[in-house]
């Protein structure tokens, strides 16, 4: 079972209410998707801390509901 972008948005919103969020449909298939994200939350962490901020967000799903992930994180 595929996640579409808005629930992809969705619990990125939840996680970061304050992040400008951009959600690309990479393969057209709900299983590949590219999250730009820019929050607070990311300022003073390394890239390594912001993705693991992120799959943390996703409550589990990354590697079931959620094949791949491309991350693009950083600071608001």
């Amino acid at each position: 079972m595929a996640m579409s972008a808005e629930a992809l948005e969705s619990l990125l919103r939840a996680a970061f209410p304050d992040a400008e969020i951009a959600i690309a449909d990479l393969a057209g298939d709900g299983d590949h998707y590219k999250a730009t994200i820019r929050s607070a939350a990311f300022s003073g962490k390394s890239r390594v801390a912001q993705h693991q901020l992120v799959y943390a967000a996703l409550e589990g799903r990354m590697g079931g509901e959620l094949h791949a992930l491309a991350l693009d994180t950083g600071p608001k």
